[in-house]
């Protein structure tokens, strides 16, 4: 089981989020500590540890640790937004 934190961007984007679509995103942040690399999630070219999940139009970025066992998400947001 993998640890999990969010980074204080990634929880003000959370918040900021419209409710079904929050509900979709926790469920997904639920699963992530006993399922670090989902079915769909891709790890992102330039970048050593990102991945990236994809819930509907948003993308949850996270850079996952396997030594330590920590899962930490960086970003919630926008497809449009969550590259650039």
């Amino acid at each position: 089981m993998y640890a999990l934190r969010l980074a204080r961007s990634a929880r003000k984007e959370l918040e900021a989020l419209p409710d079904a679509m929050l509900a979709r995103i926790a469920r997904q942040l639920d699963q992530l500590p006993t399922q670090p690399r989902p079915h769909g999630c891709k790890k992102l070219r330039g970048a050593t540890a990102l991945w990236r999940i994809r819930v509907g139009d948003f993308r949850i970025i996270y850079r996952l640790d396997d030594a330590a066992r920590l899962i930490e998400v960086q970003a919630i947001r926008d497809r449009k937004d969550a590259y650039g």
